[in-house]
């Protein structure tokens, strides 16, 4: 069985949180914006939003949206705040995060690494939300839902693919659920 090049980067892909610092060549960083913006969509209502954060200020507050697990933004070179608009579709979650992957696809095709930060249903502090904090610090407003932020950079470390007889199996059933394959 010959692999695909999707096959290729899927099984590369993983999630990367440290990063050189080394800002984003303008070629890559189109490509970027192109596979957001060819996300496909609920009705192609194209209900996702997105901000491109490489301010290296607004990335250290980003950092902080929440305890834990998205200190590492401070050292990416970019920030993709991926927002869906509540108002016009109720599938905007599914179609952020759709963008939000194909974002990570494209950032291991071109050799950057990247990971994803949840912030839809994440606490920054006992009174306020990571989405809150997000929307505050962005300007965002109160229709436009953080699903995530997807860090991207030049990575500074390695992680070795997942071999495939890692992979759980069994998560997959065939006909009916618990039919394994």
């Amino acid at each position: 069985m010959s692999n695909t090049v999707i096959q290729d980067l899927l099984r590369r892909r993983r999630s990367i949180r440290k990063y050189t610092g080394v800002a984003l060549e303008k070629q890559k960083l189109d490509l970027l914006i192109e596979a957001l913006l060819r996300s496909p969509t609920s009705r192609n209502g194209r209900s996702w939003e997105f901000v491109l954060v490489d301010d290296r200020s607004v990335l250290e507050h980003l950092s902080k949206c929440k305890p834990q697990g998205s200190a590492f933004l401070k050292d990416a070179a970019l920030g993709i705040v991926i927002a869906g608009d509540s108002t016009k579709t109720d599938v905007w979650v599914e179609d952020a995060s759709i963008a939000g992957i194909l974002a990570q696809v494209a950032a291991e095709s071109v050799g950057l690494g990247s990971c994803w930060i949840q912030v839809r249903n994440r606490s920054h502090d006992a009174a306020t939300s990571a989405e809150q904090y997000v929307q505050g610090l962005l300007g965002l407003p109160e229709t436009l839902k953080v699903v995530a932020i997807i860090s991207v950079g030049q990575p500074a470390e390695e992680k070795p693919s997942l071999p495939a007889s890692e992979l759980p199996y069994t998560k997959v059933s065939r006909n009916r659920y618990s039919q394994l394959l």
